[in-house]
């Protein structure tokens, strides 16, 4: 019988990319896991996935990659594969944890063309659950509400959705708005923040509506896709924050508008309609950030790109490489206005944590660890503990750090990357947003959500 595998090894997607294909190292470390799986479940008669999806087969997973990889990069005691208040206590953490990117879908508006990729993607790497079918419901408001603030540790949530203008799309800029005002009447104002989506590269009147924006959204950031063009457009290269003609005019209006964090999708430029992968370069980065010093810009997936879609294999962080030649390039210092993002980045790189401790090491580099955030690109995930949890427990050794200039991933700079960055940047109490002592308030939360974003 095939076994199940486990959250951190499934082969999903974002609403961006396609799946990595399965590696023999892959099956080896699946194979490792189901066989601590069989042990437990024998001797508990607990169902195995329920036993996979817990902290205990975090551990196992974690340890199985740590054995195949040949260093111990999770730091994971043996007896957390087995019991519970092991895997607790290895998996322990203080931090109010903010997630920088999470997602939901509108089931009204995924069920035309907006939703046809989306589906088709989910369909193909996970046909066990979406073969006969994807249940738009299962990616709505009240699922996404129950992942992110049920399934997990996160306190915090920022919403945003993918590119593409509103009749388009899965999710619009109201939408995301509303989202927000319904779990601040249910839980605490704060628990959500929000982006709303600009198209710069639709020419001046979707620039010019970012003052209304402004005042009628209230986002916390401006999301942009330099990757993504209009379906008339047929130019093939996207747009760049440094161009003239699009770059520069949209950060002016970001300047004007007095909301001065710009998120930009770099990386993962992957086989979706309208997405071209030379915009997803992060070459920009530097050079915008320098003209513009009073602007925060966060790069979302820090220029991380599949094996497949790699400018440079030299590259040992996957791309990162590109954000860090950009920033250095440009003079842009570690502790500046550059933000490193890790949604679906640490997803992909978790499972292999040599490449994963290249990538953090890079950010840590040229970022700086106040300058590295916390995101999931949940609920394309499912509940984001596991990855929580893995990244707790993630460390850079030595050896690495001594070849390769990097600086060690200090449990006070995890905190910062979960948390306190985050904090920071968006003007968070921390203490204010803890999460509350029960979750109750989800009940009422997920019902109003579900008939809204019907």
């Amino acid at each position: 019988m095939t076994p199940t595998v486990p959250p951190l090894l499934r082969h999903r997607h974002s609403d961006e990319f396609a799946p990595p294909p399965w590696s023999p190292a892959d099956e080896r470390v699946v194979g490792r896991v189901a066989a601590v799986a069989e042990r437990v479940v024998a001797r508990t008669a607990q169902p195995e996935r329920d036993y996979l999806e817990s902290r205990r087969g975090t551990a196992a997973t974690l340890r199985a990659i740590n054995a195949e990889a040949g260093w111990e990069f999770y730091a994971v005691p043996p007896e957390a594969e087995t019991d519970p208040a092991a895997a607790d206590a290895a998996f322990a953490g203080g931090e109010v944890v903010i997630d920088v990117q999470t997602h939901l879908v509108r089931p009204s508006a995924a069920a035309g063309s907006a939703g046809d990729a989306l589906f088709g993607f989910l369909r193909m790497v996970n046909p066990d659950q979406w073969g006969a079918g994807v249940d738009p419901e299962m990616l709505g408001g009240s699922m996404w509400a129950a992942h992110v603030f049920g399934g997990s540790e996160t306190a915090v949530a920022l919403l945003t959705s993918p590119p593409g203008r509103p009749h388009e799309n899965v999710l619009t800029n109201p939408d995301i708005a509303a989202a927000r005002d319904i779990v601040a009447r249910y839980a605490d104002t704060g628990r959500v923040l929000t982006h709303t989506i600009v198209h710069p590269n639709l020419g001046a009147a979707e620039r010019d509506a970012m003052a209304e924006w402004s005042d009628t959204l209230q986002p916390a950031g401006w999301k942009v896709y330099t990757l993504w063009e209009p379906p008339e457009a047929r130019v093939g290269r996207g747009w760049f924050l440094d161009d003239d003609e699009t770059g520069g005019p949209f950060l002016e209006q970001v300047r004007a508008s007095g909301r001065r964090i710009v998120c930009a999708h770099k990386g993962l430029g992957g086989p979706i309609a309208n997405l071209v992968p030379a915009g997803a370069s992060p070459r920009d980065v530097g050079p915008a950030a320098a003209a513009f010093p009073d602007i925060d810009f966060v790069v979302y997936h820090s220029g991380y790109e599949l094996p497949d879609a790699r400018e440079d294999l030299s590259d040992p962080a996957g791309g990162v490489g590109r954000l860090e030649a950009s920033l250095r390039g440009a003079g842009v210092r570690p502790g500046a206005n550059v933000y490193g993002e890790l949604g679906s980045t640490w997803f992909l790189v978790a499972r292999r944590p040599e490449e994963a401790a290249h990538v953090l090491g890079t950010l840590l580099r040229c970022v700086g660890e106040d300058r590295i955030l916390w995101g999931t690109d949940s609920i394309w995930y499912g509940p984001p503990q596991s990855l929580i949890d893995a990244f707790r427990a993630f460390t850079i050794p030595d050896w690495m750090q001594e070849r390769y200039g990097y600086p060690a991933l200090t449990p006070t700079a995890k905190r910062k990357i979960l948390s306190t960055n985050a904090a920071a940047l968006y003007g968070v109490d921390v203490d204010r947003v803890r999460r509350p002592a029960t979750t109750e308030w989800l009940d009422g939360a997920r019902a109003e959500l579900a008939a809204r974003l019907a």
